[in-house]
């Protein structure tokens, strides 16, 4: 941490109008949370499909050999698509005669087949204190600061009970999860669950910074999590404290 420490502040005294006043380390606390979820595959209805979608919708077929016979397709591959689209949702039978369901006139209409659901699980890391999730892995960094950021209680109340579903699909999203490539998509169809796992510590430095061209104190925090200049921190800092700042510094 000092390495880090000693390369940051190079860096800020490269513009002469600033002047370091102080600088702070603390942990961030930064929740491990498990999202359980599903996701579907979407591909583009094959010619064989559509032509049995077809024959469905307009003649009495009861069997995958009469369906066979008619489209003078192997038996063995009718009946590959038709347990497919039973599992889905797309047909069913009627009366002892196959027909579309609603799901698969639709799907007929949109010339898109959605595939079985399968289950996936990944951890994500989300900070109460940005209200997001945040990129970067935990790395085990020798350090013996123990103190916490000193807003964390403001959010003590925090649950992830509270994450809409939208935000854990968005974190998903930005995790790879989702894709599409060429006449295949696979995207998130259903969050199954999500559990907070385990509270981990983010080292931070926080840095107290005094332009005197503009008179402008303010704050500058590095996150080792994202190896980035924090700018949500910062703004925290600067709308809370700056004032005191001036008191002390000036």
């Amino acid at each position: 941490m000092n390495d880090l420490k000693g390369r940051l502040t190079k860096e800020l005294q490269q513009d002469f109008n600033v002047k370091i006043k102080g600088s702070l380390s603390w942990s961030l606390p930064v929740n491990s949370v498990e999202i359980v979820y599903q996701t579907v595959m979407r591909t583009k209805v094959d010619i064989l499909m559509k032509m049995m979608l077809i024959a469905f919708g307009k003649a009495d077929i009861a069997t995958a050999e009469e369906l066979s016979d008619i489209l003078l397709v192997e038996q063995l591959f009718i009946n590959d698509l038709i347990d497919k689209m039973s599992r889905t949702g797309v047909i069913e039978k009627r009366e002892g005669f196959y027909s579309l369901t609603e799901v698969g006139v639709r799907q007929f209409k949109t010339g898109i087949f959605v595939h079985e659901p399968e289950s996936g699980s990944t951890h994500a890391l989300y900070s109460p204190c940005h209200q997001a999730f945040l990129n970067g892995e935990i790395k085990n960094i020798a350090y013996e600061e123990k103190e916490l950021y000193r807003f964390k209680s403001e959010i003590d109340d925090w649950s992830v009970a509270k994450l809409e579903d939208s935000v854990l699909i968005d974190a998903l999203k930005a995790m790879g999860v989702e894709s599409g490539e060429g006449n295949v998509q696979i995207v998130v169809s259903e969050i199954v669950s999500a559990s907070d796992i385990q509270v981990d510590l983010v080292p931070c430095i926080e840095f107290h910074l005094y332009n005197e061209a503009e008179d402008l104190l303010y704050a500058r925090v590095w996150n080792t999590l994202s190896e980035h200049w924090d700018e949500t921190l910062e703004a925290q800092l600067n709308e809370k404290e700056r004032k005191k700042w001036r008191e002390i510094y000036l």
